[in-house]
């Protein structure tokens, strides 16, 4: 017989004056030595009150620890229609939770024996130490409620290593049975992809006493059905052995099934566990989906999907075990089957199914597909798309993010030859057998699963870099070229760059000079920078900047061309602008002096005689003549060298001072003379000077 744990009722007054039983519990699995680290796994059963055919109900009761709690009832076949609801206290924090409905479409067994019950599926509520449940029929209907029905209690124990040094000292020290050998037929065919790691049931700590009978071999896996377990999302992956557990006890204990129903479980963390005994790398015949067990294998993630997502980890890791176990046979995670029914029923959708006849069916699907239940929840059965597609290949998503120590221009990229390649998929790693990166075809680089990223050695020239992915089942799939030129070549100026003096309002710290250049380069020009006596950036198409310089210091202009390689190249020159007060000027004809504040120096010359003139003479390679102007303001004949260059009007409709009005430039510094003549316009022919401006 199997081991129990017996249940002691007695009683105690709760809030209102009530009189409940509660529960303890006296284990006959091994001696209460307190002071032990292991804890042995236990299950008790609580009777669920009252004598009206459509309600039964367990008031507060008080418990021993568990952690995991379902209904069950007389009558492995016989379904509760109606609803199951149960609420726990927590053993942390004493505080009653909500309640919570049980799921009661959990499958029965194809060939049921004496002693197996009906059940719900099982909740993982965490330690708890008090539980009231209540169970209805279903509205509308007069079938009274099933037989012997009970609240099932679990508590999972602490029973290996693992468990023991994060666990404080519990009472009751507890060894589990020795598995015994599965028999050697059927045979465990090697698949075409790699086995995932899956944690034994010696190392989450199966009691093998739990399940005497020897293993049921089907004679192949021609699909894989996805199923979840129930409970509370937000368990900690630590505790994932003891829901195993938890689930184990329950199966075995409750249902009275010989062994845990799924042939594996996951957890969120991705953490694969052994489920039913015989052999991970065998058909072993499950218990998980009515009517369709004896052609395929059952996947639980651990938790409940109605409305939340399963994770990623536990995606890639449903992902990986489904491809390993098809694969041993040779089938394709995204086609189809034909799989023969061994029950007569109706599946979740209403297809009717008809015992010995075949259907079509997903090479992964869910328990639902086969059976009217909802799991494995709304949110997992949207996600298996994605499960389907991760186990069977090719790598999704696959593209390059980045080309780094490289620059594009349109659809090019430009690198001194050694850029490094990123890439990412939306397939996960664990599921990527490789990375390639190709250059003109050919493999230079290669990476596991987990690789995103690859630096290049490119000869000079041009080249088409793409990456390349393999699948654990073998498929490949390659990005879209880039094209890449690798080249070391540095950018080009025709000269230095040259300053010359324009338009514009002149200080006595600062002028308006005209900065221009010309770059060039072999393959394409990125930007040309200017290093000092100030910093900007320019467009490879710029040629043109208007800044000011300082008058009287000699100042460097650094700049330097970029290509789109990261080669560069510099030029500079250096220039020095001069101011040139008025008093500086050889004077002709009547001048009259004028102090202000707003003259450039505060002194400024002014004359309204015809033919009044001043000469500058200067070494330089630009000049700037600096006037005052006003709607008096008349006109001036401007002579460079002797030669009459210009006729300036001084005319301004507001008045402005220390105006750079006429400018003149040469290719490189030579003497020159400018010479300023009155012209005596009509009605307004005073002319006012503040000095000339030059740039040697």
């Amino acid at each position: 017989m199997k081991r129990r744990a017996w249940l002691t009722l007695g009683a105690v007054v709760l809030g209102g004056g009530g009189v409940v039983t509660y529960a303890t519990a006296s284990p006959s699995g091994g001696p209460e030595a307190a002071g032990q680290d292991r804890r042995p796994v236990e299950v008790y059963d609580l009777t669920l009150q009252g004598s009206a055919a459509d309600e039964r109900k367990l008031p507060r009761t008080e418990t021993e620890q568990f952690s995991l709690v379902g209904v069950s009832w007389t009558g492995a076949l016989k379904p509760l229609e109606g609803t199951a609801q149960v609420r726990t206290r927590s053993l942390e924090t004493g505080a009653w939770g909500a309640w919570h409905d049980l799921e009661l479409d959990a499958a029965p067994p194809e060939k049921p024996e004496a002693g197996m019950r009906g059940a719900s599926h099982p909740l993982w509520v965490g330690p708890s130490d008090g539980v009231e449940a209540r169970v209805a029929r279903e509205d509308g209907t007069t079938a009274a409620l099933p037989k012997g029905l009970e609240v099932n209690l679990v508590d999972p124990g602490v029973v290996t290593e693992a468990e023991t040094r994060m666990s404080a000292p519990e009472p009751a020290a507890f060894v589990a049975d020795e598995s015994p050998s599965p028999s050697p037929e059927p045979t465990a065919p090697p698949s075409t992809v790699p086995q995932p790691p899956v944690t034994s049931r010696a190392d989450w700590g199966a009691d093998e006493s739990k399940s005497p009978d020897p293993s049921e071999y089907n004679a192949d896996v021609k699909a894989v059905f996805v199923h979840h377990t129930d409970g509370a999302n937000d368990y900690d992956c630590a505790e994932s052995a003891s829901l195993v557990r938890g689930i184990y006890a329950y199966h075995t204990e409750v249902n009275k099934w010989n062994d845990v129903g799924y042939n594996f479980l996951v957890d969120k963390c991705g953490t694969v566990f052994e489920g039913r005994k015989g052999g991970i790398d065998r058909p072993v015949l499950g218990a998980h989906t009515y009517g369709f067990n004896r052609e395929s294998a059952g996947i639980a993630v651990l938790g409940e999907y109605g409305s939340t997502a399963a994770s990623d980890a536990a995606l890639t890791a449903v992902a990986r075990v489904s491809a390993w176990k098809l694969g041993q046979y040779g089938a394709d995670p995204s086609g189809s089957v034909q799989l023969t029914a061994g029950a007569t029923q109706k599946n979740y959708f209403g297809t009717s199914f008809t015992s010995g006849t075949a259907y079509t069916f997903k090479r992964v699907s869910a328990h639902r597909d086969g059976f009217n239940t909802q799991c494995p929840g709304d949110a997992l059965y949207a996600q298996l798309p994605t499960v389907r597609a991760w186990a069977a290949g090719p790598v999704a998503g696959l593209k390059i993010v980045s080309l780094t120590d490289a620059a594009a221009k349109g659809s090019t990229y430009y690198t001194k030859g050694t850029p490094v390649v990123r890439w990412s998929a939306t397939t996960p790693a664990a599921l990527i057998k490789r990375y390639e990166v190709l250059v003109d075809g050919q493999a230079v680089a290669a990476t596991s699963g987990a690789g995103y990223a690859k630096r290049l050695a490119l000869a000079t020239g041009t080249h088409t870099v793409t990456v390349r992915a393999t699948h654990q089942s073998g498929t490949t799939t390659t990005t879209a070229p880039l094209t890449v030129v690798a080249e070391t070549t540095a950018p080009t100026f025709t000269g230095p760059p040259t300053l010359a003096l324009r338009t514009g309002t002149v200080n006595t710290g600062s002028v308006p000079v005209a900065l221009r250049w010309k770059a060039a380069d072999d393959q394409a020009l990125r930007q040309v920078q200017l290093l000092s006596p100030a910093t900007a950036t320019f467009s490879a198409a710029a040629y043109l900047s208007n800044r000011t310089a300082k008058p009287g210091t000699a100042a460097a202009w650094s700049m330097r061309a970029y290509d789109y390689a990261g080669n560069y190249r510099n030029a500079s020159a250096t220039y020095t602008p001069v101011i040139l007060q008025e008093s500086a000027a050889v004077r002709t004809g009547s001048w009259s002096a004028r102090t202000s504040s707003s003259y450039l120096g505060g002194r400024s010359y002014s004359s309204a005689s015809k033919g009044a003139s001043l000469t500058w003479t200067f070494t330089g390679r630009s000049a700037a003549w600096v006037v005052s102007r006003a709607s008096s303001s008349g006109q001036a004949y401007v002579y460079v060298d002797g030669v009459k260059a210009a006729t300036v009007d001084l005319r301004s409709a507001t008045t402005s001072y220390r105006q750079a009005i006429w400018t003149k430039s040469w290719s490189a510094n030579a003497k020159h003379t400018v010479k300023i003549v009155v012209v005596g316009t009509s009605g307004r022919p005073t002319v006012t000077t503040d000095g000339l401006v030059y740039l040697r």
